[in-house]
């Protein structure tokens, strides 16, 4: 069982589902073919998100294949680790595939998720030789000179980078609300000036890249703290 947050961007709204079952198809995705279990992969996580755009990118793909596709790796929790400081894994917009497959199999996948047109990023196949990596990122960099990671957020912010935000910042001991909801209002602000203020950083509210660099270095991998929220 998991809460579940979807955020549409389109419309800048988040949908909450309180209460979805493992064996559930993910909303938004089609004909059942990525289920809750599936998108959650290895995390532990009582609580998930993701964007209606990473579904029907998901969609789209899985029907050019016209097959299953194994999910190997989806969705992390910036805290349970397992891959850089800003993977979009931790945005819940990002898939590692076909892992069970073969490569001529993974070429194919590969190509049917460049073809959607719908991916912001398919990782080229060299740099994964036993698995397909694509992510539905949104938002422009706040580190321009890197072309990666995530975007600066600030009050009025909405969507999955807040709650990368008010996860990283609450299991650092920041208290950004009762729960994540993905909304960047006073009590993420409060919290975000409250770890700029002792961390040396800008105290302006605002997630900027030096901020983002600080915060997500602190939090990576540590797992889950006595004031992690979900």
């Amino acid at each position: 069982m998991a809460r579940l947050l979807i955020y549409d961007e389109y419309s800048n709204r988040i949908y909450t589902y309180p209460k979805i079952n493992e064996n559930d198809p993910m909303p938004y995705s089609t004909e059942s073919t990525l289920k809750v279990r599936e998108f959650r992969g290895e995390s532990g996580s009582p609580t998930l998100w993701t964007t209606t755009a990473a579904m029907e990118a998901w969609n789209l793909t899985r029907r050019r294949y016209g097959k299953g596709i194994y999910v190997g790796y989806a969705f992390r929790r910036i805290w349970e680790g397992g891959h850089g400081t800003r993977s979009q894994h931790y945005a819940g917009v990002a898939f590692d595939v076909g892992q069970n497959t073969t490569s001529a199999n993974r070429a194919e996948i590969h190509n049917a998720a460049l073809r959607t047109g719908a991916w912001g990023y398919v990782e080229p196949l060299s740099q994964t030789p036993t698995w397909v990596h694509f992510d539905r990122r949104y938002g422009l960099p706040a580190c321009t000179s890197s072309g990666t990671g995530y975007p600066t957020l600030r009050r009025g912010s909405r969507g999955c980078y807040v709650m990368i935000l008010q996860d990283a910042l609450s299991t650092l001991g920041y208290s950004t609300g009762a729960q994540i909801d993905g909304i960047f209002g006073t009590m993420t602000e409060n919290a975000l000036r409250g770890y700029q203020r002792r961390n040396w950083l800008t105290v302006d509210g605002v997630c900027g890249c030096s901020t983002w660099t600080r915060i997500t270095t602190a939090v990576l991998g540590v797992g889950r703290t006595a004031s992690t929220i979900d």
